[in-house]
């Protein structure tokens, strides 16, 4: 194999073959790596795009960066329909074999750990968001004189009291949910809320979580969100994965 080596994750030996089909990044086929027990799930990707003058540039060019995302994320994903993968971060990259091999036995320890808790499990995301206020019909033209400051300041408040009890049921909508999962799940982690003008999903985030759950547990987990998604109106749950535990590797990515 020659140019630099692409790291996508690390893994144990693992019998089931990948897709006969898959490609990762640059269109080439990711290849296992073994080395003292464990595999680098690697592909071959040309210096032109992968040295470190050139990623610098390629990581402010966004068409790039989804499009190299989407291919690392479909390697990921065969991995995890056949074994346990630890992730490592977009655009790992090693000079040569040599360099895998020696960042495996760097770290090493880390892995086996990370692996070993991660074993069996998968990742499930969470999103709960309270839905945008209905937009108000227009109001005709008022025949009499305008309202008086006193009504005006009068409907304000009772406008603001309205969003304020839509906000709490929401986050105890929230709070509850996440209780009930995390029974099903050996660890959570509770991520920031999105931002909806980045994120451009509608209405507010009010959860934003990740569970590490059994892949033996996950149609519970996986019905008890079902089932919370009608429970209370004008409030939206969104439900993602099976993931690889990105969430959870910790510091053994790279």
């Amino acid at each position: 194999m020659t140019g630099l080596r692409y790291v996508y994750a690390v893994c144990r030996p693992f019998g089931t073959p990948l897709q006969s089909q898959l490609t990762g990044v640059g269109g080439a086929p990711p290849a296992l790596l073994h080395h003292h027990g464990l595999i680098a799930v690697v592909s071959q990707v040309p210096a032109a795009d992968f040295s470190e003058e050139a990623l610098k540039a390629h990581l402010e060019d966004l068409d790039w960066l989804a499009v190299t995302a989407r291919a690392h994320q479909g390697v990921i994903d065969a991995l995890t329909t056949v074994t346990t993968p630890l992730p490592l971060q977009l655009a790992t990259v090693f000079r040569d074999d040599s360099g895998v091999r020696m960042m495996i036995e760097a770290r090493e320890e880390d892995f086996r750990r990370i692996l070993d808790r991660l074993e069996g499990r998968v990742e499930w995301g969470v999103k709960v968001y309270l839905e945008p206020e209905p937009a108000e019909p227009a109001e005709p033209a008022p025949a009499a004189e305008p309202a008086s400051g006193r009504d005006y300041l009068r409907r304000r408040r009772e406008s603001t009291h309205a969003t304020e009890e839509r906000w709490q049921r929401a986050e105890a909508f929230a709070r509850s949910l996440h209780e009930g999962l995390s029974r099903y799940a050996e660890d959570s982690r509770l991520h920031a809320p999105q931002n909806s003008a980045l994120s451009a999903e509608p209405g507010r985030n009010v959860l934003n979580a990740a569970y590490l759950v059994p892949r033996g547990h996950s149609e519970e987990f996986v019905e008890m969100v079902d089932r919370t998604k009608d429970e209370a109106p004008g409030i939206r749950v969104e439900l993602t994965g099976p993931w690889a535990a990105y969430s959870f590797v910790g510091e053994a990515t790279p």
